[in-house]
């Protein structure tokens, strides 16, 4: 079969759909689950809380315009870090390069509510390294500096990390939120996940008082 550009990318769409089930859908009976064994964090002097995400999937891009409002108001006990993960699949492990690649780039932050728009909305195939690069180089982006960050060995281990990271955590779906590496949050929709959210930071912060 001859598939077209149109049809590639809603192929990738249609398989990837089975791996983009939102992690709070698995867990809505509860506000969160226990990750057992506790994952160390990077950061322990801060409330460290993770999403597990990937641009190839349609609940991380319903759940983006919801996430970076959240991320903004916290305070300065708080890190949130983004963690892109592929679920061993080629194309998602391409956009997981993409973010390390632009955050190593300093152009990330301008440019990732356009490249959930590209995929999603406009239906660009982005999982496409030829297709990518044209797009960000229309988006100002240096080429030849982002084409030697996006092969480096460096951008792969960051990479390989995100999925050891997902495995560790026992993440089966995405956007997922994990807080201080103890808890994996439930709840029914993405504003009732980020509300547990809150108050496993709030939990997290007096655990973290009581120990001084």
């Amino acid at each position: 079969m001859v598939f077209n550009r149109r049809s590639f990318v809603a192929a990738l769409f249609a398989a990837g759909s089975l791996l983009a089930v939102p992690a709070l859908a698995q867990t809505a009976a509860k506000d969160f689950t226990a990750i057992v064994p506790v994952q160390p964090t990077e950061e322990p002097g801060k409330i460290e809380v993770l999403e597990f995400f990937s641009y190839g999937c349609p609940h991380c891009a319903e759940f983006e315009p919801l996430l970076s409002p959240w991320v903004a108001r916290q305070g300065p006990d708080v890190v949130v870090r983004k963690v892109p993960v592929s679920f061993g699949r080629a194309a998602w492990a391409n956009v997981a390069r993409l973010y390390y690649a632009l955050e190593a780039t300093g152009d990330l932050k301008r440019l990732e509510a356009d490249i959930f728009k590209a995929i999603h909305a406009e239906r660009i195939n982005l999982f496409d390294e030829k297709t990518m690069q044209e797009w960000l180089v229309k988006k100002g982006v240096d080429a030849r500096k982002f084409s030697e960050v996006f092969s480096s060995f460096g951008i792969m281990s960051k990479v390989k990390r995100g999925d050891q990271l997902a495995q560790a955590y026992k993440i089966q779906g995405v956007p997922a939120l994990a807080v201080e590496g103890k808890y994996l949050v439930g709840g029914k929709d993405f504003g009732e996940a980020l509300a547990i959210t809150d108050k496993l930071i709030a939990k997290s912060r007096s655990e973290k008082s009581g120990k001084k």
